[in-house]
């Protein structure tokens, strides 16, 4: 009988497990799951969660289960640099993520330097898909079509309006209010306000007493829900009477505990919400039995998942550069947000924004409906 050492025993089974581990492939999301917008950071973890769970039970992507590691990044630019290092200490191959543009932006270049490809959910300024970058795409809108559709929105509906457009000085919320001014100016309007105050903020009194000072009665921000909650509300308790519109960072239930009652009727962008569509009838039940409410990205990071998984499987790779030239050259993909494809910049190829009005739903509470 042959005998064989216990050495090379070990030897094998090691080598057998590091294979192993080695055939997962890793997938970082990069969200703020502390801070101001953890809420939104919750989104994309469950979406992430829900939507690999499904493509791991399916087999995976091209043979390969994927596992996922987290990094909070607190919606802080510094922070989101060290998520992205870290991702790319540990060997992660894709990011979904971040949620600010103000984190995406500088964390791309991490990853493009490490080979990650990075798919954002959420991040909207135009400048995340405008360097040219070979792993920078996003699955929403940006902020220049979200600006035009505000603009228009405001000139149809809103013409006589003397119009306020305050911003946090980040660069989503400035972003979008320069956006937006481009668009207002551009149909004849031009702002009687334009003023910048600082994320974190807790009292607006002096925002509110010049925009009382400037007969203000449409105010834009270009912000994060957080603020505007803020602002809804001290408009309110200050006797001003202003139409509040924003864009997508505010579509959060949060904002309405928050604001209160002084939310109705505020007016905000965004996408189509996939949890309309009777095709994911299903899956937004799925989500409701475990005790969450799929809102504002949830699905969108699902669709994420999904577009990142069918593009190594038309590229029949999961090299992140190779799903990368699939994420341009294979679509459309079939995603929770429809047959989604993506532009040589890595911009997404579906309809931009709707307008949405908060108002109280059937069960009494506040939410966003689409107009």
């Amino acid at each position: 009988m042959k005998s064989v050492s216990l050495s090379g025993v070990v030897l094998a089974i090691a080598f057998m497990l590091g294979s192993q581990a080695q055939a997962d492939i890793l997938v970082g999301i990069g969200a703020p799951l502390t801070g101001p917008n953890a809420a939104f950071g919750a989104q994309m973890r469950r979406g992430a969660e829900m939507a690999f769970d499904e493509i791991n039970a399916a087999g995976g992507i091209n043979g390969e289960k994927v596992k996922l590691t987290f990094g909070d990044d607190a919606s802080d630019p510094k922070q989101g640099v060290s998520v992205a290092n870290k991702f790319a200490a540990d060997g992660v191959k894709f990011v979904i993520g971040h949620y600010n543009s103000g984190v995406s932006i500088p964390a791309s270049d991490v990853y493009a330097e490490n080979g990650i490809l990075q798919l954002t959910p959420a991040s909207t300024n135009p400048q995340f898909t405008e360097r040219g970058l070979w792993n920078a795409f996003r699955i929403c809108g940006r902020d220049d079509q979200q600006g035009v559709v505000a603009g228009a929105y405001i000139a149809a509906h809103f013409k006589d309006a003397k119009v306020a457009i305050v911003h946090d000085k980040t660069p989503y919320g400035e972003g979008l209010a320069n956006e937006t001014k481009k668009a207002l100016n551009a149909n004849g309007i031009t702002e009687v306000m334009f003023e910048g105050v600082h994320a974190g903020d807790k009292d607006y009194s002096a925002l509110i007493a010049k925009a009382k000072e400037n007969g203000v009665t449409l105010l834009y921000w270009g912000g994060l829900h957080t603020e505007a909650g803020l602002i809804i509300r001290q408009l309110a308790d200050q006797g001003l009477k202003v139409q509040f519109m924003s864009g997508a960072a505010i579509v959060s239930n949060e904002l309405a505990a928050i604001a209160g009652d002084a939310i109705a009727g505020t007016l905000n962008t965004f996408g189509p919400d996939p949890r309309n569509n009777s095709a994911n009838d299903e899956l937004v039940k799925k989500f409701r039995a475990s005790g969450f409410e799929p809102e504002a990205f949830t699905l969108y990071t699902y669709g994420a998942a999904q577009a990142i998984a069918a593009a190594a499987t038309a590229a029949k790779s999961n090299d992140p550069e190779t799903v990368a030239k699939a994420l341009k050259s294979d679509g459309p993909f079939k995603t929770v947000l429809g047959d989604l494809a993506f532009d040589e910049k890595g911009d997404p190829k579906f309809p931009g924004y709707v307008m949405y009005e908060w108002k109280k739903g059937p069960d009494g509470k506040y939410t966003y409906f689409q107009q």
